[in-house]
Parts: structure tokens; sequence; C-alpha cells
């Protein structure tokens, strides 16, 4: 049984319906639905949502994430203007972007970042977008066509610790995330840096310690923690409930380290209220 700190925010309302509706018109996707977020309904009430852009579908099978794996249809040429017209309908300001992963695309859906940073900027002069990308397999390739589109923030998440990556993200790798991050600070100096991990999933303390050192040694000044919850009794366990004291700690700690922006709590996810974690470097 899941203790009471795990219960979600309000899950709906009027505008909630409203963002629903621009997203079922536009037939666009969002990581809100396709992971089971516990706060999808929250954050629509608040007008905002997670774009998941090239599909639903994901070519590889964490142990710990709800998204479909399998064979993906082609990326759709026409979703970065729908999603463009969406952030426009929605009056959006901040807006996360990010995908399943794309193993199958040759340069792993780096121009499809691109091409929605490009087309969000026409059609909303002004906006911030973040970025939450796969490793694209370490190419240098893919990390400097999104570079080249300069968008706000680039986020790309851990989501784990090195000692538990091989059993739970069985098509990544550590190193090469960490990689990731520090290619894209040397090539995009300026641009904040982005990552997260989820608790719950067996990691000690100095597991934890390692891998948010690990983050600040590759230039990552954003940070989120949240727990773990199992989608389905196919995923990984949880190994237990972290409690709100504790994530206070954590991030408590994390500042310490030199993280400038710190979401740490039971709910916390990747674009979990973005926008104002975004306002804290400001």
């Amino acid at each position: 049984m899941r203790p009471s700190w795990l219960k979600a925010p309000v899950t709906g309302g009027v505008l909630a319906g409203k963002t629903r509706r621009v997203l079922e018109r536009l037939g666009l996707n969002t990581v809100c639905n396709e992971a089971c977020c516990p706060n999808r309904g929250h954050c629509y009430q608040r007008n905002t949502a997670a774009f998941l852009i090239m599909g639903t579908v994901c070519t590889r099978n964490c142990r710990y994430c709800a998204v479909d794996h399998g064979t993906p249809l082609p990326p759709d040429p026409d979703e970065p203007g729908r999603l463009a017209e969406a952030a426009s309908a929605m009056g959006l300001r901040f807006v996360v972007v990010t995908s399943v992963t794309r193993d199958d695309l040759p340069d792993g859906g780096a121009d499809c970042f691109a091409r929605v940073v490009g087309a969000l900027r026409e059609r909303v002069p002004g906006i911030v977008v973040e970025v939450l990308t796969p490793d694209f397999m370490g190419s240098t390739r893919s990390l400097e066509t999104v570079a080249a589109a300069s968008p706000g923030i680039f986020n790309h998440n851990l989501e784990t610790v090195e000692r538990l990556f091989p059993a739970l993200r069985p098509g990544g790798d550590y190193r090469r995330s960490l990689k990731v991050l520090g290619d894209f600070a040397s090539m995009k100096t300026g641009i904040p840096l982005k990552s997260g991990l989820m608790l719950g999933l067996g990691e000690t303390d100095s597991d934890l310690r390692r891998a948010l050192a690990d983050l600040r040694d590759n230039g990552v000044t954003m940070l989120t923690l949240g727990q773990y919850l199992q989608p389905s009794k196919d995923h990984a366990r949880v190994h237990r409930f972290v409690t709100p004291d504790e994530f206070g700690q954590w991030r408590t700690e994390a500042l310490g380290m030199g993280f400038l922006s710190v979401a740490s709590g039971p709910l916390v996810r990747s674009s979990y209220h973005a926008d104002d974690y975004a306002s804290e470097l400001d």
C-alpha cells in the first residue's frame, strides 16, 4: 500500500478539460498519459503538459517505464507544426518536449527535436523550450543538431544510479548518459543542463551521492528527484518509499553540492512545475 504522502494533487477541472481537448484535436501525445504520471490532472489544470514527440512506442524496454516498446512508426512530419499550434492555443510561454527513444532512426530523432524547437519559436516568439532527450546512442552529430536549435534548457535523465543501470536500463549506459550531458555542455555554454533520478529502486545513499557528484562534474545545475512508482506487476518493484523528510534532506545536500535548482519530493517528475523551477535560475 502506498503511503499517504503519495496522494496525487487535484485531478482536473474546467481548464484541465480544455487542455485535453486541445491535445486531442491536434492529435498530440504527452508523456503525462503514456508514462501514467500521477500529476497529469494537476498539470493539465495548470494548462500545461509535457509533449511526447515521435510516437508512443519506444525502441527500448526499461524496467521501470510504462511506455510501450516495440517497432515504432516513422515520425510524423506535420507534428512540429501541430505542437506549435497547441502551444499557441494554450498560451504557453514555457514548454517541455520529450520523446520515446528512437534507436531505429539514423540520428535518433535529433532532427525532430530541432524542428519542434524551430516551429515553437516561429509560432510563439520568446517561448522557452526545455528538451528532454534520449541518449542518441552517444552520437556527437545528433547532439550538435539539437545544440544548433538552442533550446532554453537541455535535459537528459540519468534515471537511476550506476550500480542499478544494467538491470533497469539494459539499452542504456550510465557513462554514455553522463557523456551526453558533458558533451552538450561543451557545445552550448550558457544553456542550463538538467537531469533527474528516481528513488526507491534499491539505491543506497552512497550510490546516490556518487550519481549527484557525477552530474555536477558534467555541468548539470538543475536536478529532479522523485519516488519511483511501479507501473505494473511486470515492472521493477518498489524497494521502499522514500519519506518527504528524506527528499528534503537530499534537496539540501544537492544544493550544497552546487546544484542551482532542485525539485525533490515523492511526486516530483522531470516536467513537474518545470517552469517554476527554471525561474529559480533567473
